[in-house]
This record gives structure tokens, sequence and C-alpha cells, in this order.
């Protein structure tokens, strides 16, 4: 039931990509993992009994206390092991009452995370470093900051999702196999220029940034990048470079930089392919000035302002500090 779930639902029926499917995997990967430390079962002695509500919570527990994950990542697996329980459901309604119990099992609350980005000028500083190791890192950051993509799909690029004449844009495959099509500033659109011309690249369908190996550069190698440049702008600048970057930050950055200039969410969701605005509104929520600007814009329409004219208010100065 599991394979058929693994190799067949998830990509077939559900369209869900590779990670996707990876990610799953990994969790009952986990599973295993947990009931041969703690209830010394191998994996080919356990059947549908052994997913019990009271089994499937010791393995929240025990993920959270043995690997230290977190409550989000625990609630991640909990989701996987639910969607696996609803595709039981219709295939094997005997295990209907197993089903109904674990599908049951509530999600643990998470605090709001604090969103980590990067100032403009730090970005500035990032890209300036990151131009003295050669094209290939200059491009590679600045199409990561300018998309708002994901690594992976930076990754994932090849040298048809480009398009350099005007309108300029990129084509990223995100979660879900869903594209999308982002617009490309003109200065990103210079540096992807010369970077290709260094490339030979004979069809549309190659890799668009490769390692010094020549292979399809991964999530790591990306990571890798961009902290090595960090790492040099942070002797530069401690004060606005922090030890350590990764790509999302990059992702939020775009984000609270077009947020700050008053773009509207809408296109800042659409930028970023969230699949509603809900999850683009933690940008408006994690940025301070905008909320003092928010606050200080409906108290001066609640608020008056004062009767007393700068000259009263300067004699009312001098007054009180004579008295005092």
């Amino acid at each position: 039931m599991l394979s058929s779930f693994l190799l067949v639902h998830l990509p077939g029926s559900r369209g869900f990509s590779g990670n996707t499917v990876s990610s799953y995997r990994d969790t009952f990967v986990l599973f295993l993992q947990f009931m041969s430390d703690t209830q010394n079962k191998k994996p080919e002695r356990i059947s549908f009994a052994d997913f019990t509500a009271t089994t499937v919570d010791a393995f929240l527990r025990w993920l959270k206390s043995e690997r230290g994950c977190s409550a989000s990542t625990c609630n991640n697996r909990l989701a996987a092991i639910k969607s696996f329980f609803r595709y039981v459901q219709g295939e094997a309604p005997e295990w209907m009452d197993i089903a109904s119990d674990i599908l049951a099992i509530s999600a643990k609350k998470t605090a709001q995370t604090e969103i980590s980005y990067l100032s403009v000028d730090a970005i500035r500083l990032l890209l300036e470093t990151a131009s003295t190791n050669g094209i290939r890192d200059l491009a590679l950051l600045s199409l990561l900051y300018d998309s708002g993509a994901r690594v992976r799909e930076i990754a994932d690029l090849v040298l048809g999702d480009l398009r350099l004449e005007k309108p300029a844009t990129v084509k990223l495959t995100g979660k879900g196999r869903k594209t999308r099509i982002v617009p490309l500033t003109v200065q990103v659109v210079g540096i992807l220029s010369r970077y290709i011309k260094t490339l030979k690249l004979a069809a549309h369908g190659e890799c668009l940034f490769k390692n010094w190996r020549g292979d399809p550069i991964g999530r790591a190698g990306i990571a890798y990048v961009l902290q090595k440049h960090a790492q040099s702008a942070s002797v530069i600048s401690p004060s606005i470079i922090p030890p350590k970057v990764t790509p999302h930050m990059l992702r939020h950055s775009k984000a609270m930089h077009l947020l700050e200039n008053g773009v509207n969410l809408i296109y800042i969701r659409d930028l970023l392919g969230h699949s509603t605005i809900v999850t683009t509104e933690v940008y408006a929520k994690a940025n301070p000035e905008m909320k003092r600007k928010a606050i200080e814009a409906s108290s001066e329409k609640i608020l008056k302002g004062s009767n007393y004219s700068t000259n009263e208010k300067e004699d009312l100065l001098r007054w009180l500090r004579k008295t005092i």
C-alpha cells in the first residue's frame, strides 16, 4: 500500500513533484527508524496495526526529542502520514477505524517565526563581492535575488527558460510543477547576457548553472556559493551582513524590498509563486517600519493637531524652564 502511494498515487494521481514525493518518503523512512529504535520492530514486521494514533503521537514526540525537529517540521511529517491514510481509506476501507484515529490527530501550534532578510545595501555589497569571483557567481546570485526564486527553481533552470529580449523574463517551475513567468530588471539582463556569452550551450534544454565539474549545480552548491561571498562581504561590513546567509533569505529580501517600495501584496504573491495571499501577508506583518507608518497615518486622521502655534509652544517651554 505504501509503495503504490509513493510510486503511483502521489506522482500520478496527485501530480506531485519528485521533491515532494521524496519528502513524503523521508517521513516513512524516519517512522521505520523510530519503530526499529523504540519498538525493536524491523520494517518487514510492521503492519497497519502498528499505525495507531498512540504510536504516531509517540513518533512525533521522538522527532522533537531525539532529532531536535521543530513543531513546524513535526507538522509536516504528520501531514504526510495523514495524506497516506486518506489514500488508505479509499483503497483499503477495512482499515477505516485506524485511518480515522490518525486523521483526528491535531497539529502542534507553531510560533510565528521571524523573517530574516538583508537590506538593500547588504544585497548591493553581496553582489559587488560576488562580481570579483567571475561572472557565473554574479549571475547566479543576481538572478536568485531579482526573481525571488526558490533555490530549487534556480538549480533546475535551463537556457530555454530565459527570455532576454524585451520584455525580459524567466520561467520558474515551483512546487507542484506549477510554472510562473517573472520579469527581470535591465541590470540583471545585462549580467545574464554577459554570462551566457561565456558558455557553450548548444541546446535550450541545457542546465544554465553548472559546478566546476560541469554538472548541474544543486541546492547545496548554490548555498555554498552564497555563503562564501556572504562571509567575504561580512568582513567588509559585519554590521549589515549576518554570519550565515541562506538562499531563502534572498527570496525574503526581494519580497520585503518590494513591499517597502509600495508594491501590492497581490503582485508579490504572484512573483513568489504563493498559492494564497495569506502566505505573502507574513512579510507585511514582519516589517516594523511599515507598521509604524500605518499607525501614524491612522493617528493623523483621528488626533487633531495642537491648537498652539510654534511661537506659543516656544514661549511655554521658556516659561517652564524658568519656573522649574
